[in-house]
């Protein structure tokens, strides 16, 4: 797992250039941005996180921020900043203002982790190890055939994750086909199969696997498609769980993943990133829990 390049604000003194010291902040910032974000349950983690390592020289916030707002809030970063936890609508942008762009979020356009460097800010994207261990951890060891609710940020990291996970077939299904384009773009990279549908209620959904990255306001529509029995279902959506679209699959035979998971395990992820120490996968899931 990567590690944090630089690590500034250790209490040095540092030269300016001009013959002068300057004193280098001893706290090391960092938080969750996105719009909403009240509801986030990431500072409760990476808290717990630092509290258990020892790092009580770092913070987490949460900084409501929309898409537009965000190169703007990047620029004027003073160096106390180590990282970042991306929500969406930030997902996309967070890939375009960062210095340095790895290979997943690069291919995904989208990250959702931006980590500072000595060179400035590196995006990267945890989400597709939180949704693969969810789906593992629920009991989706293999998958050959998939659904995929949505087309944003959280889509394509969840058709990286189905496609690490063996799939040969994806359905899309999208409230705006046109939006699938990026999506399909994302599978065929990834040499998997793939077909975009519009996303009606009461419409079928083939797919023994099925990961849904649909926003609240769309949940209606989701928890009205015709449902079986065996289904296996990852809502991302973990706030006011269960959701309606969870509730429904459980009521016809069918098997509901919190997104609780995803956001649990991409966490532990991005504390790595940030900090370059392992998670404290324990105490973490102790604050989450509690």
């Amino acid at each position: 797992m990567g590690q944090a390049d630089e690590r500034a604000g250790d209490g040095r003194v540092a030269g300016s250039g001009d013959g002068t010291i300057a004193h280098v902040s001893a706290v090391r910032r960092a938080a969750v941005l996105g719009r909403p974000v009240s509801h986030s349950l990431s500072p409760l983690m990476h808290r717990a996180a630092y509290a258990a390592l020892g790092l009580t020289d770092w913070t987490y916030d949460a900084l409501d921020v929309g898409a537009d707002q965000l190169p703007d809030l990047v620029a004027g970063l003073g160096p106390e900043w180590r990282g970042f936890s991306v929500t969406m609508p930030c997902k996309q942008v967070a890939v375009q203002v960062a210095d340095q762009v790895e290979p997943l979020p690069r291919l995904l356009g989208a990250a959702n982790t931006l980590v500072r460097t000595a060179t400035g800010w590196r995006a990267e994207n945890t989400d597709v190890t939180g949704v693969g261990m969810a789906l593992q951890l629920g009991g989706v060891e293999q998958v050959e055939h998939a659904a995929i609710l949505g087309a944003g940020g959280t889509a394509a990291a969840a058709a990286a994750a189905l496609a690490s996970l063996g799939a040969r077939q994806v359905d899309v299904l999208v409230r705006d086909p046109a939006r699938g384009a990026d999506l399909l773009r994302v599978l065929e990279v990834l040499d998997v199969p793939a077909t975009v549908a519009p996303l009606t209620a009461g419409g079928p959904v083939e797919a023994p696997v099925v990961v849904s990255t649909v926003p609240v306001d769309g949940q209606p529509a989701v928890a009205a498609l015709d449902w079986r029995p065996g289904q296996t279902v990852l809502d991302v959506l973990y706030d006011g769980w269960p959701t309606p679209l969870a509730q429904r699959v459980q009521a016809v035979g069918g098997t509901a993943i919190s997104g609780l998971e995803v956001l649990f395990w991409q966490a532990t992820l991005q504390v790595e990133l940030m900090t370059g120490r392992p998670a404290p996968i324990a105490a973490m899931r102790a604050a989450l829990d509690g």
